[in-house]
């Protein structure tokens, strides 16, 4: 591992510390009611929406006996940022297919389809797109700069069956601006440094932006941070964001997704183990580390939960939740 044994004792030190609490960009819960919301899709049902809540970020129920909350009317990697005007709003799309879908809710239990566009890839300076290819699209709210920021992943490459990896290789991070969700700019890359990435969140802390990142080239004595988790930030949402950290997490680890602790003293980055085998997870005081491993006897997420995002939520949208889906049955 990457990580030196000697930091052992400063890492439990800094986990300790009664600093203030962290801005997140997300409404923080750091009292002993709040709770998080996990959406996500599973192992057996890919691309579909499902619910799991927590009141301490580490210990999961799944909800609505085990079923789809939308039904058969979603399909995407689900990521939900709470915008402008106090609504939730979440993002998915068809794989493999260039349109981004948004849905709305007002409390997380009843969403409705707000809208759809589809990035005109080919108006992204310095990128050469290979396919009409969208993948993962992530959603951030920006409270200072009022504005959306929606990253997703598209290739330079054609997939080839000589080398799988050629598609996934040409991966570069793009993204577009909005203010409603209605207009958006024309697309851009979201780093200068040529390295292939796929699953990026950006998250606020103070006043710095981290972009959360898969570094996505195939592991190899040469690239040794392939499928890692890694972190870069940046002054604002869209850059410029730094190079990106050493690696987080043990390779093939993929789709992070970010909370604060419960008393706003450190942050939670869990990440899958593909292909569906189980969640990591990692901590720190802070997004610039230091981060190391929690056991995984300390936390709990259900067993076949895939890609998705965790959000904090308040204790009453937490009681709403269990009584419109209730626990698995």
């Amino acid at each position: 591992m990457h990580r030196e044994n000697w930091l052992a004792p400063l890492l439990v030190a800094a986990l300790v510390h009664t600093g203030p609490a962290q801005t997140t960009g997300y409404e923080t819960t750091p009292s002993a009611r709040g709770a998080y919301l996990f959406a996500h899709m599973t192992k057996q049902d890919y691309g579909r929406l499902y619910y799991s809540i927590s009141t301490d970020g580490l210990h999961w129920t799944l909800l609505n006996g085990g079923k789809r909350i939308l039904d058969a009317e979603y399909r995407g990697h689900p990521d939900i940022a709470k915008g402008h005007d106090g609504r939730y709003y979440l993002l998915g799309n068809y794989e493999r297919r260039p349109e981004i879908n948004i849905w709305a809710s007002n409390d997380l239990v009843t969403w409705s389809k707000f809208g759809s566009f589809e990035p005109d890839l080919a108006k992204t300076p310095n990128f050469t797109p290979a396919l009409r290819y969208i993948g993962a699209p992530k959603i951030f709210y920006d409270e200072p700069s009022s504005q959306y920021v929606i990253t997703w992943h598209s290739t330079q490459e054609k997939p080839i069956k000589e080398d799988p990896e050629q598609f996934w290789r040409g991966m570069r991070t793009l993204y577009v601006t909005s203010k409603n969700l209605t207009t958006f700019s024309d697309p851009k890359r979201l780093f200068s440094f040529d390295i292939a990435t796929i699953d990026v969140i950006i998250r606020r802390d103070g006043d710095r932006y981290y972009a959360i990142v898969k570094d996505e080239r195939y592991p190899s004595f040469d690239w040794p941070t392939g499928k890692t988790i890694r972190i870069s930030s940046a002054p604002s949402a869209p850059g410029p964001y730094g190079r990106p950290s050493p690696p987080i997490s043990p390779n093939f680890r993929e789709a992070p997704t970010l909370i604060p602790r419960p008393d706003g003293q450190a942050w939670y980055l869990y990440y899958e183990q593909y292909p569906g085998v189980s969640y990591g997870l990692s901590t720190a005081p802070a997004l610039d580390g230091p981060w190391y491993d929690v056991y995984c006897k300390k936390y709990e997420v259900p067993s076949d939960a895939r890609h998705g995002c965790m959000i904090p939520i308040s204790h009453e949208q937490y009681q709403a939740l269990v009584a419109a889906y209730g626990g698995e049955r």
